[in-house]
């Protein structure tokens, strides 16, 4: 039986008015379902609703604006349906534009802030270290859980408004710290550095590690090196896209695994694992759905393109023009693209002939023309997604393999590190 507070019953019973009394009443049906035993406070949210997934989701976020509906925590706001100023760039509609920008201007009006991106871990609205947080998006909640040791559930579309709007979640799951510890041993053997080192390793493995966990919460042991934040952006995003990972622990690198034994709270794994190169290797070819060298657009930013990640895109395209044949695109947020506007590195990407989508993303949004239909990606959670959402074919490869093959006008990838390891 769920205990409520003398405030939650408040709001339940419009005493904070209508807007809280239905997202309160949407809350306590929700914790029945996650069989909570109480509520929760929380101290920030980020909502993954504001994507335009049709009319009913336009007429729920509509309805809680026009009751008058308030955030109580601080809230950021993932991608949209829609990249409100460029959309006409791209094959949408404009009917969808239009019921999309409707539905981001009813989150605004909620007064979350309008971040517009899905990786809100890199903004001034990060979380720290124990902190209690609702937040939507798999690969946030991945990343804030797992890098950060914030503490969220996979917060659902629709739920994770109604529990910004009430400042509470059902006090279940990985809130908690008995349900934080490890339960899968997944142990590198015979990995060298050199392939930990490449910029598609952290990719593949959490393609991978994703396929063996299934619901458990894994433990990596056998990381050599030290991974960049954008590195395990790529590896919490693939996990949470080719498996169902909220947490993970990485031994030696997230902040609750300093040692094998803390990340298992003392106890012993349920299931060990051992992965191989050889195992990497398959994981790394199922990344890769097309058949061929042909190649009609590269697309870079899932999760969103970070400063860092400008940068380093920045001195591999300086000088150099994309095929007239090729598309060329960036996914990123508009703090990260104004960022890499005023030090320099975005003149050369688009000098280059790279257009930047803001606010949302391929995956999100019908902006992809029909006649485009072989993708290129160093982004696992991309090349996972878009042949089933998409309707593409996708090679997988590293970001310089991106840049080569967009010049040349086809696939172009160096193999020999993974061939050779």
């Amino acid at each position: 039986m769920l205990n409520l507070t003398d405030r939650d019953r408040a709001m339940a019973d419009g005493g904070e008015g209508p807007a809280r009394a239905l997202a309160m009443s949407i809350l306590v049906r929700m914790a029945g379902v996650y069989h909570a035993a109480a509520l929760m406070d929380i101290s920030q949210a980020h909502i993954d609703s504001t994507i335009y997934l049709g009319d009913a989701t336009l007429e729920f976020a509509e309805r809680l604006a026009s009751l008058g509906a308030r955030v109580a925590v601080p809230t950021s706001l993932n991608v949209s349906g829609v990249d409100e100023c460029g959309w006409k760039d791209w094959a949408v509609k404009p009917e969808w534009a239009a019921k999309a920008a409707r539905q981001m201007l009813a989150y605004q009006r909620m007064g979350a802030v309008p971040m517009w991106t899905c990786a809100p871990y890199q903004t001034h609205m990060r979380p720290v270290f124990g902190q209690q947080i609702a937040w939507g998006e798999s690969n946030a909640i991945s990343f804030a859980n797992s890098v950060i040791g914030a503490r969220t559930e996979r917060y659902p579309d629709l739920l994770d408004i109604c529990c910004a709007i009430t400042g509470r979640v059902p006090a279940v799951g990985l809130h908690l710290t008995a349900n934080r510890a490890g339960q899968l041993l997944l142990r590198l053997g015979g990995v060298p550095a050199a392939l930990q080192q490449d910029d598609q390793f952290f990719a593949v493995l959490g393609h991978l590690v994703g396929k063996l966990a299934d619901d458990n919460i894994p433990v990596i042991t056998g990381i050599v090196v030290s991974p960049a934040e954008d590195q395990l952006k790529a590896f919490a995003a693939a996990a949470a896209s080719s498996g169902r990972v909220a947490l993970f622990h990485m031994v030696g690198v997230t902040p609750e695994a300093p040692t094998i034994e803390a990340a298992f709270h003392g106890r012993m794994p349920t299931q060990i694992i051992d992965i191989s190169v050889a195992d990497l290797r398959a994981a790394r070819r199922e990344l890769t759905t097309a058949d061929g060298r042909e190649l009609d657009m590269v697309i870079l930013g899932s999760p969103h393109f970070s400063l860092a990640e400008f940068g380093l895109l920045a001195p591999l395209v300086a000088g150099q023009r994309v095929h007239p044949r090729v598309k060329f695109l960036v996914t990123s947020s508009r703090l990260m693209t104004e960022r890499a506007r005023e030090t320099g590195v975005l003149d050369p990407i688009v000098a280059f002939g790279a257009q930047i989508t803001l606010d949302t993303c391929i995956l999100a949004s019908p902006m992809l023309p029909p006649e485009i239909k072989t993708l290129m990606t160093n982004s696992a959670k991309y090349a996972y997604y878009a042949p089933s959402l998409l309707d593409t074919r996708v090679t997988f490869g590293s970001l310089a393999d991106c840049v080569r093959s967009a010049i040349e006008g086809q696939v172009v990838r160096d193999e020999s590190l993974w061939q050779s390891a």
